[in-house]
């Protein structure tokens, strides 16, 4: 079962991230292109969200189950034992959390060009601290 979490979990990470970044993208061209907020925008700012959050629910799984996870979580001499049992979890949990909080930001505000100035700052904050905890030495 393990081994089918990772897998999972590695493989929805590029679904995930692609739709991340397709978000930060598309909300920075709306900023800078002064365009009208519409239905696709929130649609691609909601695919964006939903795709951390099952990420985030199978990574806390995975995290219980794996011998990298939380039964290593005291061994912080070793460098990779550090980043797949603390440093990559919590700054993760920290990123969804500000695309979280982006996307529920939003909902209150008026203008266009309010609603994509706060989705660039969060979703981009959290697409960096996300790339910046990924395992790529594991990963590719």
């Amino acid at each position: 079962m393990y081994e089918l979490l990772q897998k999972f979990h590695s493989g929805w990470a590029y679904l995930a991230l692609l739709l991340l970044v397709v978000a930060a993208i598309n909300s920075i061209i709306g900023l800078i292109g002064k365009k009208e907020f519409t239905a696709k925008d929130r649609k691609i700012a909601i695919f964006g969200l939903i795709g951390t959050h099952t990420q985030l629910l199978i990574g806390l799984i995975l995290y219980f189950v794996s011998p990298l996870g939380f039964a290593s979580l005291g061994q912080m001499s070793d460098k990779a034992l550090r980043l797949t049992s603390l440093e990559h979890p919590l700054i993760n949990i920290i990123a969804i959390a500000l695309i979280t909080i982006g996307w529920s930001k939003h909902k209150k505000l008026t203008t266009s060009e309010s609603k994509f100035k706060t989705f660039s700052i969060f979703y981009g904050l959290g697409l960096l601290l996300i790339l910046s905890r990924i395992p790529w030495s594991m990963w590719l």
